[in-house]
């Protein structure tokens, strides 16, 4: 009986970490497409008056889309669909899926509507610095009304997304967003070349965010007729197990969209800051994203429904080994992740968008944004995994007050740091309150899972720890030899001395990592042979 109980928990364990490696790939891709755009946002707008509006307006349709499409939506759908699909009526499983996806395009499509018709006070009350100029503030309103539909796309592509990962698909919807970042990119090139106008290029770009929500809709379509769902066929919008989606649902909507909303409030209290300051933590916490979500966002979408089939089967004892392999290989990735993003930060800010508009100064400032939120995207990730626990045993109560926690003190150590610190205190109130967030929210998990193993995962982060430091040694030398400090240096220079300082890094990290037998570092050498292998 243990035997076969510690078999299932190990097959959960290979079936997370082969699951994180395929979306953390599409995410990469995608990322890597992220970063093309923003050069081009970056050399076409700077970071002036166009650019912050497109931002602002662009961050509220996004919040939208995490708060009711992959944050809320995904996380409340996911256990109950899991549990529909164990109970061995999978006709009635697909027609939940079905009804799920009609009934959310109604919803959807009215809160679209409605944000069209609210845009301005939505705009005022979200970015109420832009008020002066009032050319500002009509320019964000235009963009937000221009880009709200792209809720309704990206929502029905969220809840595709859960259904697809329950049923074991993870490729599709991960590599979603390069449809995205593709679409953006064409429609900035297109418009460029009838107009040199940075309006008539803004409009543009939020034709193509549609574009690019229509394109990511359509991959998913096919991969759900495959599966077996038939949302053409005629069914009902209510299914019985709704009821239970909802009732998640809707704490989900902030217990989940923590860091969101906190992104959020550093854009509105931005707003009153000089201009160019929305436009530098943008570009910062697109740097942060990239290991975010290659990392942390590619493990929780792995983990949920492992931790989902395993509460249904009311077994705490798995979640708990599940949960301890989670977390301790986020830790693994995000540390060095976050130490070597601290090191680089100004070279890798100056490589990516110093060019056209964006200036020296614009390149120093974001970058000095940039160290303040690296500081906390061990949390960011780390929160993921914790909130995925959660939801797996349909406990939305608990996020919800830990967010309300986060936010609080996110916005009082914002009003407190930003006279001083200007944008960059805002960075670092972002960071502080996620790991507010996450103190709360594991102090609670310890008492709901009293299996976890965290001396296991506090030993293993402390090799992880050791091991980046030896990596940053290593990368810091690396990059003063071909970046030295204060020296004008070209983007060849830049991409080596980069690229160096990271495979350089990574290397001592990985020998550092196989002389300290970290555990998770042999996890991924496992599974790293038998794909080979298998291959």
């Amino acid at each position: 009986m243990y035997s076969d109980a510690r078999h299932q928990v190990t097959s959960e364990n290979r079936h997370v970490t082969r699951a994180a490696g395929v979306v953390g790939v599409a995410t990469l891709l995608s990322r890597v497409f992220g970063y093309i755009r923003d050069m081009v946002l970056a050399s076409f707008f700077g970071a002036g008056m166009t650019a912050d509006a497109f931002i602002a307006a662009f961050r509220i349709p996004n919040l939208m889309r995490r708060l009711f499409g992959e944050g809320s939506l995904s996380l409340a759908f996911v256990p109950v669909f899991t549990d529909a699909m164990a109970s061995e009526d999978r006709k009635d499983a697909l027609r939940l899926a079905g009804s799920s996806l009609k009934l959310l395009l109604i919803c959807l499509s009215v809160i679209a509507i409605a944000g069209v018709v609210a845009a301005p006070v939505i705009v005022q009350t979200v970015a109420p610095g832009f008020a002066e100029p009032p050319e500002k503030m009509a320019l964000t309103v235009l963009l937000t009304r221009i880009m709200f539909p792209y809720v309704i796309l990206i929502g029905l592509v969220a809840l595709c997304m859960g259904i697809l990962n329950v049923l074991g698909h993870f490729a599709a919807p991960a590599v979603a967003p390069v449809f995205l970042n593709v679409a953006m990119i064409g429609a900035v090139f297109c418009v460029s070349r009838f107009s040199d106008s940075e309006t008539v290029r803004a409009m543009g770009l939020a034709v193509g965010v549609l574009v690019g929500g229509m394109f990511q809709l359509a991959l998913q379509l096919p991969f759900l007729v495959k599966y077996g769902v038939r949302f053409w066929q005629r069914s009902g919008l209510w299914h019985p197990r709704m009821k239970t989606v909802g009732l998640l649902m809707l704490p989900a909507i902030f217990g989940a969209a923590v860091y969101q909303i906190n992104i959020l409030v550093g854009t509105l209290l931005a707003s009153l800051l000089p201009e160019g300051s929305v436009s530098y933590l943008y570009y910062a916490d697109r740097l942060v994203q990239f290991p975010l979500g290659i990392f942390g966002q590619a493990a929780a979408t792995a983990v949920l429904p492992s931790l989902s089939r395993q509460a249904t089967r009311g077994d705490l004892a798995g979640m708990g080994e599940t949960f301890c392999h989670s977390m301790s290989l986020v830790l693994f990735l995000t540390i060095p992740a976050m130490i070597g993003l601290i090191i680089l930060r100004e070279p890798i800010v100056a490589l990516l968008f110093q060019r056209g508009a964006f200036d020296n100064q614009a390149a120093r400032l974001t970058a000095d944004a940039l160290l303040y939120y690296a500081l906390g995207l061990w949390a960011f990730a780390a929160v993921r995994i914790v909130v995925s626990a959660f939801y797996a045993m349909q406990d939305t109560r608990t996020p919800v007050i830990s967010a309300i926690f986060s936010i609080a003190t996110n916005i009082l150590l914002g009003m407190a740091l930003m006279g001083s610190m200007l944008h960059c205190g805002l960075a670092l109130s972002t960071a502080l309150s996620s790991i507010v967030n996450l103190a709360l929210l594991v102090y609670v998990l310890r008492k709901r899972l009293g299996a976890i193993r965290w001396r296991l995962i506090f030993s293993s982060c402390l090799k992880t720890l050791a091991a980046s430091g030896l990596m940053a040694v290593g990368v810091v030398l690396t990059s003063r030899f071909f970046i030295p400090p204060g020296t004008a240096t070209d983007s060849l220079r830049q991409l080596v001395g980069i690229s160096a300082g990271i495979l350089g890094g990574v290397a001592i990290f990985c020998a550092a990592a196989w002389v300290m037998k970290v555990p998770e570092w042999q996890k991924v050498m496992v599974l790293i042979k038998r794909s080979l292998n298998r291959s």
